[in-house]
């Protein structure tokens, strides 16, 4: 299937399932509220238990620090496992933005409209262990006419595996670790972002 096909199938997708859940967002438009909406949107795609960050709290206030620079841009942080099919729809068709650990929670992607940008977080052995599936949404961002913008392995773990460092068995040790931060890092990250998509 050639490119402009498979990005027809992914607006078909999106389309379908914003009419299935009754959105209609557009730029320049009001919200329910009568709020106008934001110029940026960003979400941060949160998880519980395997590869949650360690500090969400700080991943929080780094991503709203920098959105709160620019003027227009709002950070919605939400849980993806609390979210029904419908709620996933909503969130993600008005983010410009999405920042989450890897995980199924990242292939709502495809409800974002085309040339949004995706940030996507590791736990530490991942980089060296994981293989290409590592790099699933990058293809599917690819795929669906979205921009992703690079991801981040965490180097840092409270336990280190058992055997030898190259060992594949470390992978499951490392597979569902949590992620940790790193502030000087995520702050020029989501500031590179946010000005591009600005």
């Amino acid at each position: 299937m050639g490119k402009e096909k498979r990005l027809e199938v992914y607006d078909l997708l999106r389309c379908k399932a914003r009419a299935f859940c009754n959105v209609s967002l557009e730029r320049g438009a009001t919200e329910d509220n009568g709020t106008e909406v934001p110029a940026i949107r960003l979400t941060l795609l949160m998880r519980r238990g395997a590869r949650s960050f360690k500090n969400e709290s700080a991943v929080i206030r780094i991503f709203c620090g920098e959105c709160a620079r620019v003027e227009g841009c709002k950070v919605t942080v939400a849980q993806s496992e609390n979210l029904t099919f419908c709620d996933q729809v909503r969130l993600l068709s008005s983010t410009d933005i999405v920042a989450s650990a890897h995980g199924a929670q990242l292939t709502n992607m495809i409800f974002m409209d085309r040339n949004s940008s995706i940030m996507e977080f590791f736990p530490k052995g991942w980089l060296e262990l994981a293989g290409v599936g590592q790099y699933a949404h990058h293809w599917m961002a690819s795929h669906s006419g979205m921009k992703h913008q690079g991801a981040w392995w965490d180097t840092q773990t409270k336990k280190e595996c058992p055997y030898p460092e190259k060992d594949r068995r470390c992978f499951s040790f490392y597979k569902n670790g949590h992620i940790g931060h790193n502030e000087t890092f995520f702050t020029e990250w989501a500031r590179n972002v946010i000005n591009q998509i600005r």
